[in-house]
C-alpha cells in the first residue's frame, strides 16, 4: 500500500497537509470520507514529494497555521485502520524534520531541499542532514501473569503503560532496557525477549519492543518520569494505551498467552 519511493518527478498528486505548530494531518471540511489525504491537485515548490500510496503519488505540505477541521495525529491513528499507520508516521516524521532543519546545524546558513532523497543540503559549508530517527526501548516487565505498568505525569487520567526510554550514545538496546527499568521503577530484570519494532512519530522515535521478567516485585518509582507504577493482573487492568501503539501490542500479546 505504501511504496517508499520519492515521486520527485511528479507535478501533481494527493497531498497530506501538516501543521507547523502541531504537525497534525488535516481533514478537509467537505470530505465525504475519513481520510487525511487531500484530493488530486497540482503541487507547488513548497511541497515535499513523500511516497506512493496505492500507486498514487503523495506530497507533504507543512503549513504555518492549522485550518478548520484539523485533526490531531494521535486521533487520526486511533480512527483509521492500522494499514494507514505507515503513511501517517512517515508524514509526521518527515514534517518534523523539514520544520526543524530549515537551517544548517553546522554554520547556520539556510538549507536546501534535495529532490531524489530526504536530505537538506547546505551549499555554504557542504553539511547535509537527513530525517532524524531516535532509537528507544519499550518493555513489558512481567512476573508470571502479572504486568508492571506505570504512569507518566503526561498521561490521561487513569492510563498506565509499559516502560520506555531513549537509547543513549554507545549503549545497546539490551543495556538500555536494564538501565531504564531500574532508573524508573527500581526493578532488575532478566530473560529479555525482543518482540518487534514500531516507528513512533511523536516526534521521531523508533521503538524496539521487549518482554522482560522481573527478579523482584518491589517497586521504587523515580517520581519524575514516572508518577506511579503497580503490578496488574490480567483480570484487573487500568486504562491502557491506544490499540495502534506497540505498548498495547506488548500487553495484548502477554494477555493472550494467559487467557
Amino acid at each position: 500500500m505504501l511504496r517508499r519511493e520519492i515521486p520527485h518527478h511528479a507535478r501533481e498528486g494527493r497531498v497530506i497537509r501538516v501543521s507547523r505548530s502541531h504537525l497534525a494531518p488535516a481533514l478537509l471540511a467537505d470530505s465525504s470520507e475519513l481520510t487525511p489525504l487531500q484530493p488530486m491537485q497540482p503541487w507547488d515548490e513548497r511541497m515535499q514529494p513523500l511516497c506512493y500510496w496505492h500507486d498514487e503519488p503523495v506530497a507533504l505540505s507543512v503549513e504555518s497555521k492549522p485550518g478548520e477541521g484539523w485533526i490531531d495525529g494521535r486521533q487520526w491513528l486511533g480512527e483509521l485502520p492500522a494499514s494507514w499507520f505507515s503513511l501517517l508516521s512517515t508524514a509526521l516524521q518527515v514534517g518534523a524534520w523539514l520544520e526543524n532543519h530549515r537551517f544548517c546545524g553546522r554554520c547556520g546558513e539556510k538549507a536546501t531541499k534535495l529532490e531524489a532523497e530526504f536530505a537538506m543540503h547546505c551549499h555554504a559549508c557542504g553539511h547535509r542532514n537527513y530525517p532524524r530517527i531516535s532509537p528507544c526501548i519499550i518493555t513489558l516487565v512481567t512476573s508470571g501473569e502479572a504486568m508492571l505498568l506505570a504512569r507518566s505525569p503526561r498521561f490521561p487520567p487513569g492510563r498506565y503503560s509499559t516502560l520506555a526510554g531513549f537509547i543513549e550514545p554507545g549503549e545497546s538496546a539490551e543495556e538500555a532496557v536494564h538501565r531504564e527499568i531500574y532508573e524508573e521503577v527500581g526493578v532488575h530484570v532478566e530473560k529479555l525477549r525482543y518482540h518487534q519494532s514500531q516507528a513512533w512519530p511523536f516526534p521521531h522515535s523508533l521503538m524496539f519492543g521487549f518482554f522482560a521478567e522481573a527478579t523482584t516485585r518491589r517497586i521504587h518509582i523515580d517520581g519524575v518520569e514516572i508518577s506511579d507504577a503497580a503490578w496488574f493482573s490480567p483480570r484487573q487492568l487500568p486504562s491502557l494505551p491506544p490499540p495502534y501503539s506497540i505498548s498495547r501490542d506488548l500487553i495484548e500479546t502477554h494477555l493472550a498467552r494467559w487467557r
